[in-house]
This record gives C-alpha cells, sequence and structure tokens, in this order.
C-alpha cells in the first residue's frame, strides 16, 4: 500500500478541516477514477492520433472487428452498441469510408437498409490501434502486480454493477 499522498488526498485533507463531519471516502475514490480516466483518456487519444484517428473512430472499427467475420453491423446496431446518435454516427462513417476504413452498401435482407463493413486496410489498422492502446493501459497497470490489477478489476465490476443499476 502506498503511503504517499497525492492531489485527492490534499482535497480531502481541506474538507476534512473545514468539514469534519464529512465522510470523504467517496469522493476518494470517484476523484481518483476521474483522474485516472482523463489522463488514460488523454494517453489512448494520443496513441489512436498515431494511426490517423480519433478514439470515436477507434469506437466503430473495434465495434465492427469484435462483431466477428464478416465485420459487418447495421449503422443502428453500431448506434446502439456506441450509444451514439444516428448523425453522429454518420459523421464517423463518411470519414471512414473516405479513409478506405470501411464500406457502406445495401443490405440484402431489407432495401431500406444499410451495412458497414470493416474493409482489410481498416481491420489491419484497428488491429495495430488496439494494440497499441492495450500497451498503454497495461504500461499504467504496471504499478500494481497481477493479483492487485484483478482485484481491482473485480472491484471496479462491482461498483459499475452498483452505480449503473438504478
Amino acid at each position: 500500500m502506498s503511503s504517499s499522498k497525492d492531489a485527492v488526498d490534499a482535497i480531502a485533507d481541506q474538507w476534512a478541516d473545514v468539514r469534519p463531519d464529512l465522510d470523504t471516502t467517496a469522493m476518494q475514490v470517484f476523484g481518483r477514477i476521474y483522474r485516472i480516466s482523463r489522463a488514460m483518456g488523454d494517453r489512448i487519444d494520443k496513441t489512436y492520433a498515431r494511426f490517423g484517428i480519433a478514439r470515436g473512430e477507434f469506437d466503430v472499427l473495434a465495434t465492427l472487428r469484435r462483431s466477428g467475420d464478416p465485420y459487418t453491423l447495421s449503422p443502428r446496431q453500431l448506434s446502439a452498441t456506441l450509444m451514439l446518435t444516428t448523425g453522429g454516427m454518420t459523421g464517423r462513417l463518411d470519414k471512414l469510408e473516405r479513409r478506405g476504413l470501411l464500406r457502406r452498401s445495401p443490405d440484402p435482407h431489407d432495401r431500406r437498409g444499410l451495412q458497414v463493413t470493416l474493409t482489410d486496410e481498416g481491420r489491419a489498422l484497428v488491429d495495430e490501434a488496439v494494440g497499441a492502446g492495450l500497451a498503454v493501459q497495461t504500461e499504467a497497470l504496471a504499478a500494481l502486480d497481477e493479483k492487485q490489477a484483478g482485484q481491482l478489476a473485480d472491484l471496479l465490476r462491482e461498483l459499475m454493477a452498483g452505480t449503473t443499476a438504478s
């Protein structure tokens, strides 16, 4: 267990001085989650930028890749998975299609529908990008041993289940 103090400890200490009646445990947990998320988000953004894509574009490519061969989903399926409006999805698809990373085609099962398919170039790019992103995340986790990282993953899963249940 680390004995060094961080910025979140300083904030909690200040609250303890002016409001000793408050339990700031939740503030300490979520303050650190927020700060870690921002720092890692910035690092991931820089990593994906090396591949000429933003995080949102990576998400589209990764969702298609994870769907398995033939790496095809409808725009509606993509929007639902990424919790994105159809307008927001259209902009991402346009940009990725212009780069040749995916293609849109008519859905053979629905005359009104479209299919979005990852191209070979898109698959190669997302495979490289996901590896690079995981390397950045793994490097950050090196501060913990394997058991601690597993415990943290389990605790965060429980916390997330408790915060999204309502």
